[in-house]
């Protein structure tokens, strides 16, 4: 008898268990931001295509930069999953830039992942100014002149 009542018991929480971890997956959510860029879409842009065809096929871009006579497109793919508590993490990220020479037609493109990207540290120190540094009424009292 003591061996059934543990063995429900020992059941009733792998139930439990199950169902919180199946509605655990549903309070989880993933979104796309920015473009999506599909295969499809990164086949046809190819050295030798003009502009206006890359901007057809891909959209606007994100980001433009010139280099000299060279300018390059960006388009920013970021798949990020999303808690119902509201945490964001980044699962994926593709940046893809289109290279163009000075007469508008690609002349090459790359493709960047998550794993491509480095972390850049912040350095949060200041730059000592000259002189002291005063509070308002300070600098107030200090132009008076008695």
């Amino acid at each position: 008898m003591m061996v059934m009542r543990s063995a429900i018991r020992f059941l009733s929480l792998i139930s439990v268990f199950a169902a919180a971890l199946a509605l655990s997956g549903c309070l989880t959510q993933q979104r796309t931001q920015g473009y999506d860029i599909s295969e499809d879409n990164l086949a046809q842009v190819r050295p030798g295509v003009s502009k206006q065809l890359v901007e057809f096929v891909m959209g606007s871009p994100q980001s433009k930069n010139t280099f000299g006579d060279e300018e390059a497109y960006y388009y920013v793919e970021t798949k990020i999953e999303q808690t119902a508590f509201g945490l964001k993490s980044v699962k994926e990220r593709t940046v893809v830039a289109v290279y163009f020479d000075k007469k508008d037609r690609v002349i090459d493109k790359a493709v960047y992942s998550l794993a491509d990207g480095r972390v850049v540290e912040t350095v949060s120190r200041k730059t000592p100014g000259f002189g002291q540094d005063r509070s308002f009424v300070e600098q107030l009292l200090g132009s008076l002149s008695f």
